[in-house]
């Protein structure tokens, strides 16, 4: 999953729920308020907060994730 994830050539193709448990593996806390999903882990500045799209994820939040992995180098 994570290398589908960090490869950038799928991202509508990503399911909702392998997203969510790829982030809680790499321990980020997750809060739900409604269809929103927050995660945050310590020494991230960057919330990242998904929505489900069907049983897919969002393509710009796959890349929300892609970009918050590579930049703070988890």
């Amino acid at each position: 999953m994570r290398q589908r994830i960090l490869s950038g050539r799928s991202d509508a193709n990503i399911r909702f729920d392998d997203l969510r448990v790829y982030l809680l593996q790499m321990g980020f806390a997750e809060r739900t308020r409604g269809s929103h999903h927050v995660f945050r882990k310590e020494g991230v500045p960057e919330l990242i907060i998904l929505q489900r799209s069907g049983a897919q994820a969002k393509p710009y939040q796959v890349r929300q994730v892609r970009q918050t992995v590579l930049r703070n180098e988890l």
